[in-house]
């Protein structure tokens, strides 16, 4: 297995990776989620931890009982946009996930430290774990829809979520350049690879309104979120403007007051994907 190019058409071997279902970790007894979705890049940078913070705000502001896992551990960001310095407890192998002020659930490894700024000076798959440890030992209660915020790249921790949690989808971030959506295409092509459903692409820091004349201006290339869209077969894109108020509102700790409005559409489509149950019967 140690050659293992996660490509089942090309293997005859019969292990457990060709059924996705014999990998997935079970949640802790007496934890709920409905539905789990992954925000994703191949790279750094390109604002993953904040399309998914403004998901989960517009999920929470409409109704849904909705929380935050924050997968990259060892570049944690989460709780410092939602203004949340509480630690999480919990008791013999229990943890309960830290609140937001609109009641959002959430965990991330600046949750468990006892000094924020101390580094996670830890392996690759020490880390991997880390992340699966969060679904599978955090008492979630009663979450309608997860995000969770990957790390960049394609490497230890995407494949084991990937491979241990039964995400609904993915969404990908990228920005306009050439090289990122080259970098992009990865990460589409890891989701393939492990026949993980892509939800829709955002494009952030896509265009820049002047405050002044009100004109668009594409500071960082021509928009390529269309074409990459048609190009995989996402159901849905967005373009996110550079704005400072969502700098702000991040610093600040005040995510849950920023607009979104730029991903209604994305969050339709998410909406309307496939719940957790009904992937695990198929």
């Amino acid at each position: 297995m140690s050659d293992c190019t996660h490509d089942c058409s090309t293997c005859s071997s019969n292990c457990a990776s060709r059924d996705r279902k014999s990998l997935i970790k079970p949640l802790r007894d007496g934890a709920s989620v409905r539905r789990a979705v992954a925000v994703m890049s191949g790279k750094g940078g390109v604002g993953k931890s904040l399309v998914s913070a403004l998901l989960a705000v517009r999920a929470q502001a409409r109704g849904y009982r909705t929380a935050l896992l924050d997968a990259d551990i060892t570049g944690p960001s989460i709780p410092k946009m939602f203004g949340v310095s509480a630690r999480a407890y919990g008791n013999e192998g229990e943890i309960y996930p830290v609140r937001s002020k609109s009641g959002l659930q959430m965990i991330s490894m600046n949750c468990l430290l006892e000094r924020e700024e101390d580094p996670v000076v830890w392996r690759g798959m020490l880390i991997a774990g880390a992340a699966v440890q969060f679904w599978t030992d955090v008492c979630w209660e009663d979450v309608d829809l997860m995000f969770l915020d990957m790390p960049p790249g394609t490497g230890d921790v995407p494949l084991s979520v990937f491979q241990s949690i039964p995400l609904s989808g993915i969404v990908v971030v990228a920005t306009p350049q050439d090289l990122v959506s080259m970098i992009v295409k990865k990460a589409v092509n890891m989701a393939n690879l492990m026949k993980v459903p892509l939800l829709g692409l955002v494009e952030n820091m896509s265009y820049f309104v002047c405050p002044d004349c009100g004109k668009k201006f594409e500071l960082f290339g021509k928009s390529h979120a269309e074409k990459l869209s048609e190009e995989y077969g996402f159901p849905a894109f967005a373009r996110l403007p550079v704005n400072p108020v969502y700098a702000r509102l991040a610093d600040s700790g005040e995510i849950e007051r920023a607009d979104t409005d730029p991903l209604a559409e994305m969050f339709a489509q998410i909406e309307r994907s496939r719940e957790i149950g009904k992937f695990l019967e198929e």
